[in-house]
């Protein structure tokens, strides 16, 4: 029997509400968790296109957590940048066998042991970590950002992404949402930047933030493109270039005149001590972080060293999307659009109204499953 799984088996004591301890205990030791995946492959409403490649459909899995009468609902979403595939993925999950833990509110605990299991796979960590989250919220009958103690007031905008294409599709992605949200994101970072922007400058003057997804090769001419959109009404930066060119991504964040935030460049929270001076902040993601515990303590000690915070996401469906939106009120910047680029979402949770992520008040990460 490993360490994590004697920690586990012996459990840690919580009074749920409503039930003593001891029934509380005895209803623990009765029960245990039973954790199932299947694939799911997701369907963009319009081709992808970044610096680097272009796609139709993201491969993801479905992952559910069954607990006394109770089920959590997970998911991992694969972007070929990420590395990670569904046999990678299944794979790592047909390892984690949850019924040796015996409470579900062991969080530290069973997600400690699961990232144990191997050094990579953060997609599928994510996918155990979103539906033990959404289980133990659910127990607890009270969404995250409650037990978290956070005000949904305070959720911000969220953008919503524009990729790479033609004049005419560029043109027409943006009447469709141009009236839904408060700000844009912009795939930039290929030669055709300045078209991209100009035509979107034609058809509204929202708000842009701009992604080049490390797609810069000189710095002196991303920096003077990053003063040209300056003045063409864009807010911030994500990942000028390459994330092994610190020196540069540094030499440009010291002279830009708008925040610079690190994407590709950071993944985890051991990440974040590296890149402070290199990057204005930092573009926290679930899939890239092993989900939504790791995700707060990033936030946490980015503000705690003076760094700005982005929630953002893959394409994923409304469950992952959701289980970010719980930390949305600690973000300075959302990109939480995942779930309104595809054509086949599963769930209902998280809205966006009038521009702005509206979170549902639901227990655990707050999505339902659509009727089939």
């Amino acid at each position: 029997m490993t360490a994590g799984a004697a920690v586990g088996l012996q459990g840690c004591t919580f009074k749920a509400p409503g039930s003593s301890t001891s029934n509380a205990n005895q209803a623990r030791g009765k029960a245990r968790m039973k954790l199932s995946f299947r694939p799911y492959e997701l369907q963009l409403r319009h081709t992808f296109t970044v610096a680097s490649y272009s796609r139709t459909t993201t491969p993801g899995v479905q992952v559910e957590i069954d607990y006394d009468g109770l089920k959590g609902y997970g998911e991992a979403s694969m972007p070929p940048y990420l590395g990670q595939s569904v046999e990678s993925v299944t794979a790592f999950l047909g390892k984690v066998d949850l019924s040796r833990f015996a409470d579900p509110f062991c969080l530290e605990d069973i997600l400690g042991w699961v990232d144990s299991l191997s050094k990579g796979d953060s997609a599928a960590k994510a996918a155990v970590d979103i539906a033990l989250h959404d289980l133990v919220g659910k127990l607890l009958g009270a969404p995250w950002y409650r037990i978290w103690g956070l005000n949904p007031a305070k959720c911000p905008a969220t953008s919503f992404t524009i990729g790479i294409d033609t004049p005419e599709v560029v043109k027409e992605k943006t009447l469709e949402c141009a009236g839904l949200y408060k700000v844009l994101k912009v795939k930039v970072g290929l030669d055709s930047d300045e078209q991209m922007i100009r035509t979107i400058r034609q058809v509204t003057d929202l708000p842009l933030v701009v992604d080049a997804n490390q797609g810069w090769k000189d710095r002196q001419k991303a920096l003077d493109e990053i003063y040209w959109l300056r003045d063409q009404g864009v807010k911030m930066v994500e990942q000028p270039m390459a994330k092994e060119r610190v020196d540069d991504n540094a030499w440009i964040t010291e002279r830009s005149p708008l925040p610079v935030f690190a994407d590709e460049a950071v993944q985890r929270l051991a990440d974040l001590p590296a890149l402070k001076g290199i990057y204005n902040g930092v573009n926290i993601k679930l899939m890239k972080c092993t989900g939504m515990r790791e995700a707060r303590e990033m936030a946490t000690y980015a503000r705690a060293a003076g760094m700005r915070v982005m929630l953002g996401c893959m394409t994923e469906t409304s469950c992952a999307v959701s289980a970010a939106a719980q930390l949305s009120p600690l973000a300075d910047f959302a990109d939480l659009d995942g779930n309104l680029l595809i054509s086949n979402d599963p769930f209902e949770g998280m809205t966006v109204e009038k521009g702005m992520i509206t979170l549902p008040d639901r227990p655990g990460i707050g999505v339902i499953p659509k009727e089939k």
